[in-house]
């Protein structure tokens, strides 16, 4: 069952898409700077278990249009507009992501509902209590810090791209919790995407659009689709303490924490990821354990 790559038109833009497996449908929501590839160690797991997993390059990155808006609206349309024109009208899908794409997953879930089977979320958090947690801690204002500078025309992107992109290969290196983590094929691949044209002003244009909404893009109830938060417990940015209160507006939630691992979740450890990953699935799909065990052999 080999991995497979096509361009499908959504929500007036043309997504890059990496897909692998027949079956329930799983999309895989990448983070920032990354690009399908950061899914590359579950596409093959998840089809083996009888899975159809979907990793699009979001709008913005590597292959992606790069159309300049990047409103959490339109990110939310893209995704279900992916599924809809991979499964048909009716699709529900089991949704993953990390980083942004883990914040994009969370609003899907607040916004549409019907659409989320279940939701599995790595070192994203809930942006509601993100946002309280920013305004509580000023040491968790220091650590994102980032965030602001982002703001800055131009400065930010000549920034990431100078010595082509040395930034993104150290920021992968820091980020993860045990030297080694990536190789340097791994990094390469990280930067070539971030330097394709467009692509760093687009990957920081998720956080400039974030600024200027602002509270009112919120999710403003609590998310009641099944959860499962799987989070490297060495994150440097964003430790396991984000999640205090996490019970107050996701309803039906389990949380996995991984020692050893830091931000980049689904890539360090993904040993740990498959396994809670098809057993999470496995349980809200119905599908036979003897697939599941299939999936990791």
């Amino acid at each position: 069952m080999e991995r497979s790559e096509r361009f499908v038109d959504v929500n007036g833009v043309r997504l890059h898409v990496v897909e692998q497996g027949h079956g329930p449908l799983v999309i895989l929501l990448h983070g920032f700077p990354e690009f399908w590839y950061s899914w590359r160690h579950q596409l093959p797991v998840l089809a083996g278990a009888g899975y159809h997993a979907v990793a699009p390059d979001m709008r913005g990155y590597n292959l992606s249009d790069k159309p300049g808006d990047y409103s959490i609206e339109a990110l939310v349309a893209d995704v279900v507009s992916l599924g809809r024109a991979v499964a048909g009208p009716e699709a529900r899908v089991h949704l993953a992501g990390h980083d942004w794409g883990g914040v994009v997953a969370w609003q899907v879930a607040a916004r549409e509902p019907a659409f989320v089977k279940s939701l599995i979320i790595m070192n994203a958090p809930h942006p509601t209590l993100f946002a309280r947690n920013l305004r509580r801690s000023p040491r968790q204002v220091l650590r994102s810090s980032y965030m602001l500078f982002f703001q800055a025309p131009r400065l930010a992107e000549w920034a990431l791209t100078r010595r082509r992109a040395s930034a993104i290969a150290d920021a992968f290196r820091r980020s993860a919790a045990r030297p080694g983590a990536f190789s340097d094929a791994d990094l390469d691949a990280y930067r070539r995407a971030f330097l394709r044209p467009g692509a760093a002003s687009a990957a920081i244009g998720y956080y400039r659009r974030a600024f200027r909404q602002g509270a009112r893009s919120l999710p403003k109830h609590a998310i009641l689709v099944p959860a499962l938060v799987l989070w490297g417990e060495r994150d440097p940015v964003l430790p396991p303490s984000v999640n205090d209160g996490l019970d107050e507006w996701v309803k039906n939630l389990t949380i996995r924490r991984i020692p050893d691992c830091g931000h980049w979740t689904q890539q360090e450890r993904p040993d740990v990821v498959n396994r809670e990953m098809l057993e999470w699935l496995a349980r809200a799909s119905g599908l036979p354990k003897g697939r599941l065990q299939a999936g990791l052999l």
